[in-house]
């Protein structure tokens, strides 16, 4: 096995099979550069929702977040707050739901 790995400070491009002339990423125009760079500043929420908004322009397939109710809201807030104080269901209350769901 040894000399399957190069050591360190001997990586070059052939090492690492990558073809300089041909970057796996394409070249951005200025433009777009600075506006991912604009975007990198943002929270990551914020990130997320543009990350959407640009493949959904470029036309990938990537599903919409889907909008929740001020009840789901409550309800997901009600079990992260529980949590983090601890308090999950026991092995039986888990497998009585399994049952009742034919699982």
């Amino acid at each position: 096995m040894a000399g399957l790995v190069p050591a360190i400070g001997k990586l070059s491009a052939e090492s690492l099979d990558f073809c300089p002339p041909q970057p796996y990423i394409v070249l951005m125009t200025r433009l777009l550069d600075e506006a991912f760079e604009a975007v990198r500043r943002l929270p990551s929420r914020d990130q997320d929702d543009i990350a959407r908004a640009i493949m959904q322009l470029a036309g990938s397939d990537l599903a919409a977040p889907v909008p929740l109710s001020p009840d789901e809201r409550a309800a997901i807030a009600r079990s992260k707050a529980a949590a983090r104080s601890g308090e999950f269901a026991t092995d039986e209350q888990v497998q009585a739901v399994w049952a009742k769901h034919g699982l």
